[in-house]
């Protein structure tokens, strides 16, 4: 029988404790991590400028990045009359001459005798000294004319076209983004967790979760002690509305000892009292105490008076004087203790009751009235 208490209503927990989770910014990350480092590009824009035959030929031993993709990898050289111009633009890049690279490549790309590899290079290169410039706009603007000029080799110029969809994801532009990984992942054949789950990022900051949420799961299955993955899912499940599927993947992790963060743990609690499973969350909670995972706060007290609500109204009135006994002591205000008041006042052990309500007008409620009534009785 659920109970209400005339004239004695309970104060709701604020924010009742059901947040998602943030979705976290896996997308960027990974991009950068996976895209050669700006030491090896230089190396092999000097390689294929003839400057470094070391270089060259260990680029040649080297097996290709995207050894599946569609498009025919062009003679990436640069011809003998514009050979020393890009050698004058690399040298600036060298120096980190940002400004002098960016206006070096403009007056190479439009040299009457630059042809696309040329265009491709000089482009490239302003782009990586735009982005060092934090420039991002003018950054994506040369990356997508060097993928447009379409003049380098396979791998720079898929390295390139996936720069720019990190450059994109990072100035908010998602749907541009989106397109240039999907142009990416079309051209390359390219099955690399990373490269799918900065597509799931990106679906997610569009609010597509369902189908960021469905390209985690799969990726979990392949990669299932890849926490970071995991807690991509569950957070896009969760916003997709799909707590079912989230709390499947947070209780095999939890079974398998994974979640050992007080967030991850608080994923699973909170997805189960958003599917009202109210015992399986208080367990987690106790648990996560007990094993030093969780910390006694604020936020935990509002979590705790979220389950202590829910089996007053189920009328489970001991477990609801236990849990907001938990609770009471670590809230930042009274509330929690003037709730337990009223429950332990209508449970008949007023002594206990009036004790709570004093600590409760100790700590400050909105409604002090309440809980001088309380004493008064």
């Amino acid at each position: 029988m659920n109970r209400i208490l005339q004239g004695r209503a309970l104060t709701l927990a604020a924010g009742a404790a059901l947040g998602l989770l943030a979705l976290a910014p896996i997308a960027e990350a990974q991009a950068q991590s996976s895209t050669p480092s700006m030491r090896e590009q230089r190396a092999k824009r000097m390689a294929e400028l003839g400057k470094d035959k070391d270089q060259a030929k260990q680029a040649e031993q080297k097996p290709a990045l995207y050894p599946n993709a569609t498009r025919v990898s062009p003679d990436a050289k640069a011809s003998g009359k514009t050979v020393k111009q890009l050698q004058a633009l690399q040298e600036l890049y060298e120096k980190s001459d940002w400004a002098g690279v960016i206006a070096k490549a403009e007056q190479v790309a439009a040299m009457p005798i630059a042809g696309p590899y040329e265009k491709s290079f000089a482009y490239s290169m302003a782009g990586n000294a735009a982005a060092d410039l934090d420039d991002q706009a003018k950054a994506a603007d040369y990356f997508a004319k060097a993928v447009a000029a379409d003049g380098l080799d396979n791998d720079s110029h898929y390295n390139t076209m996936y720069n720019l969809a990190v450059i994109q994801f990072g100035n908010e532009n998602y749907a541009g983004a989106l397109a240039t990984i999907d142009r990416f992942l079309a051209e390359t054949k390219s099955d690399k967790p990373d490269r799918l789950a900065f597509r799931a990022g990106i679906l997610a900051s569009l609010g597509r979760n369902d189908e960021a949420g469905a390209i985690y799961k799969d990726l979990v299955a392949k990669n299932p002690d890849d926490k970071r993955l995991l807690m991509n899912a569950v957070a896009a499940f969760q916003q997709a509305d799909k707590f079912d599927q989230a709390n499947l993947l947070l209780e095999d992790a939890y079974k398998r000892g994974m979640l050992s963060e007080a967030r991850e743990l608080r994923a699973l609690y909170i997805g189960y009292m958003n599917a009202q499973r109210w015992v399986d969350a208080q367990k987690v909670i106790d648990d996560g105490l007990a094993k030093g995972i969780l910390q006694s706060g604020p936020e935990l007290a509002r979590d705790y008076q979220v389950l202590a609500q829910n089996a007053y109204v189920d009328d489970k009135i001991a477990l609801a004087i236990e849990l907001y006994t938990k609770a009471a002591p670590m809230a930042a205000d009274g509330e929690a203790y003037l709730n337990l008041a009223k429950v332990l006042e209508y449970n008949g052990k007023k002594a206990d009751a009036k004790a709570a309500a004093q600590k409760a007008l100790d700590k400050g409620v909105k409604k002090p009235d309440e809980a001088r009534n309380i004493l008064s009785r």
